[in-house]
């Protein structure tokens, strides 16, 4: 694996850019209502990406069943997943966001047992257990917090976009979405998820100034749009080509640490030793869910 200079590279690109976006968004829902960030990020990368496609010259239609099947992805994995994530993270900080969402592999594996297509084992059983033990040790002492109305619903968000994340990896799954013309897929959904959540901006933000955004957290959705959205994905599916999607997995434990590392260090965000707890609780219990013997060889 890390005879392949290219690879290595794809691997960090993916590894550092997606543990910054946590960040990028807490960063620019200060000033930016959550669904314009999120939209403006997901309209901006499809634009990036139609200049692309158009001087490749291969942009072009990709028929009513695969554009379909694009629509129900770009709806799970980029409104509700990231849409709710960047709508959470107006009442979360960004440590705790990130830690929440390291936990969709362990949704994905019980889902994945419940739609037949993995088998239960107890290994697994183990992992989610350890998994959700974190979890909870998270909000142990915390239960005070969730009477504040802003940070309940916060919670509520980040929940709802793990399972948007994790039906939206079922789907892919079972309907065999492969990496050719990936940046064609990427396109449409791109630009499908960046207008509809730009249109619940306008919906559902309480007040809408744009005036008020400030340079900061403009920056900080552009850098979503280029790095976050365009750059790590095509990193992710570089990488994919050469190592399996389990080896892959393990970048999610690395942007996990990368997120609460920044979120203490840029924006002063508190980290108890009862949070490194359920930081390690989680990981570990993520990683015994993915661990297969051989993972670590190269394809």
């Amino acid at each position: 694996m890390f005879k392949d200079p290219k690879l290595v590279l794809a691997i960090i690109t993916v590894a550092l850019v997606w543990g910054t976006t946590f960040l990028g968004i807490r960063v620019a829902v200060e000033t930016i209502p959550p669904w314009f960030v999120a939209g403006i990020r997901q309209f901006l990368a499809g634009i990036i990406l139609l200049v692309v496609l158009l001087f490749s010259k291969k942009l072009k239609w990709i028929g009513w069943k695969n554009f379909t099947n694009q629509i129900i992805l770009a709806s799970l994995m980029l409104v509700v997943a990231n849409g709710m994530t960047t709508v959470a993270e107006k009442h979360l900080t960004s440590s705790l966001a990130s830690l929440i969402s390291s936990t969709s592999p362990l949704l994905v594996f019980l889902l994945s047992i419940l739609f037949s297509m993995q088998k239960f084992s107890i290994r697994g059983l183990v992992g989610v257990l350890i998994g959700f033990s974190g979890i909870l040790l998270i909000f142990k002492d915390g239960l005070e917090d969730l009477l504040n109305v802003e940070y309940r619903m916060g919670i509520i968000f980040m929940f709802i976009a793990i399972f948007g994340w994790a039906f939206g990896t079922i789907f892919s799954k079972k309907n065999h979405q492969h990496t050719q013309n990936i940046s064609l897929n990427l396109f449409y959904q791109f630009s499908f998820a960046g207008i509809v959540q730009i249109i619940f901006g306008f919906l559902f933000s309480d007040q809408i100034n744009f005036a008020m955004w400030s340079f900061k957290s403009m920056f900080a959705t552009v850098y979503l749009a280029i790095f976050g959205s365009v750059i790590a994905f095509f990193a992710f599916h570089f990488a994919l080509k050469k190592i399996t999607p389990t080896q892959i997995s393990i970048l999610s434990y690395v942007n996990t640490i990368i997120a609460i590392f920044l979120g203490w260090l840029i924006l002063d965000e508190p980290i108890s030793v009862t949070f490194i707890m359920a930081t390690v609780l989680i990981i570990c219990g993520v990683f015994i869910t993915n661990y297969k013997p051989g993972m670590f060889k190269r394809v």
